[in-house]
């Protein structure tokens, strides 16, 4: 193998382990918003949860004038 070979090898490769490092870094991040996501919905039905038992009505006249 001549010298020119072996170095864009070496490129090649560093280059590959570039992409793999980005692509892990990325699953990493979009997991992280798939359970932030989940733990907002489940956020959501535990406070639609609480409002169940309240009253028809309540809240729909609320006068914030100061």
């Amino acid at each position: 193998m001549n010298t020119t070979a072996v170095a864009g090898a070496a490129v090649g490769a560093q280059a590959g382990e570039t992409q793999i490092a980005m692509t892990a870094k990325m699953m990493k991040v979009n997991a992280q918003q798939e359970k932030d996501i989940a733990d907002m919905v489940q956020a959501a039905a535990d406070n639609g949860q609480r409002l169940a038992n309240v009253a028809a009505g309540v809240g729909r006249a609320l006068d914030i004038s100061v």
